[in-house]
């Protein structure tokens, strides 16, 4: 089976889910890209504003700077100011995923990090700091895939096996930012479980505010609650529901196109019981969440996976 994706980040892990549904048709590249200049240079003066509201200096206009760091740093203000969430929380995840990568010999970063420290680095975008974002890097990930009946022919494979339960894509919308919830729900349907059996997790961690999103959005928490179920410690190794154990995007390393294969590299590693350090505590169900591209206020395109041990 052979087939070309160009969906950014979730191109790599799309190759799961190609075998099982037909391609999904892309989105109007002129109009997004029309769409985002558009916005660039509101989004950076929205930036700049409450970069002097908060005493710190704006880094919006430094060379090499994502216009992606400026959608990120929107939704975490509009997060802040309707929920009560803290910069500190945001801090809390990135600190955790940088603690979590020390335990990864194949993570990109393999230092620890402070909470203090992640505060205290620069400023790309309001309120996200330099260690609240991801890094881009190389790298690269690869994913076996079999039958059923080919296991049942070769029993010997069967006891390191895991079942992929539901593979799901989805589409990015103008109107809202209901991709995560969409896929997620879809999956759970097909996997037949809701979000309390997930033990672990691997989500597409842009900045610290993509992870407390996607947590909300995948029901480990109520909406707007992400924050202090973050302070709670309930997304630890030894939390309710593990949350980029490997280090995520942050820590990890984030290889754009190998991105959501890594995911599903850590998860298999933890169903397996063989992740060392960082291995969660008999984890029977685990998730992988892999967007990639913009429209609107979320995802061009979004994955959602979820596996199981035999």
């Amino acid at each position: 089976y052979f087939q070309s994706a160009p969906l950014g980040s979730p191109t790599g892990v799309k190759g799961i889910t190609g075998p099982m549904i037909g391609f999904i048709s892309g989105t109007d590249v002129e109009r997004t890209m029309s769409t985002i200049d558009m916005l660039k240079k509101q989004i950076q003066e929205g930036n700049k504003e409450a970069a002097k509201k908060s005493g710190k200096e704006d880094k919006t206009t430094k060379k090499g700077h994502s216009i992606f760091m400026d959608f990120y740093a929107m939704g975490a203000r509009k997060h802040m100011k309707t929920y009560g969430t803290t910069q500190e929380q945001f801090a809390m995840i990135a600190a955790k995923n940088h603690n979590n990568s020390t335990m990864n010999p194949l993570a990109q970063y393999t230092f620890p990090q402070t909470v203090e420290q992640v505060m205290n680095d620069y400023v790309v975008a309001y309120p996200l700091t330099r260690a609240m974002c991801a890094p881009i890097g190389d790298g690269s990930a690869a994913a076996i895939l079999c039958s059923e009946k080919y296991l049942q022919q070769n029993p010997d494979l069967k006891e390191r096996a895991v079942v992929v339960r539901a593979s799901i894509l989805r589409s990015g919308s103008w109107k809202t930012d209901t991709i995560s919830q969409r896929a997620s729900t879809a999956a759970y349907d097909v996997a037949g479980i809701t979000a309390k059996d997930v033990n672990v997790a691997e989500v597409h961690d842009a900045t610290a505010y993509a992870e407390l999103n996607v947590i909300e959005r995948l029901g480990f928490c109520p909406i707007g609650e992400g924050g202090p179920f973050v302070e709670s410690g309930a997304t630890e190794i030894d939390g309710e529901v593990a949350v980029n154990p490997s280090g995520g995007l942050l820590a990890r390393g984030h290889p754009i196109g190998a991105s959501g294969l890594a995911q599903m590299y850590e998860l298999v590693t933890q169903l397996r019981g063989e992740a060392g350090k960082r291995q969660t505590k008999d984890p029977e169900i685990a998730l992988a969440h892999n967007g990639g591209g913009t429209i609107g206020s979320g995802e061009a395109a979004l994955c959602i996976h979820i596996l199981g041990r035999q």
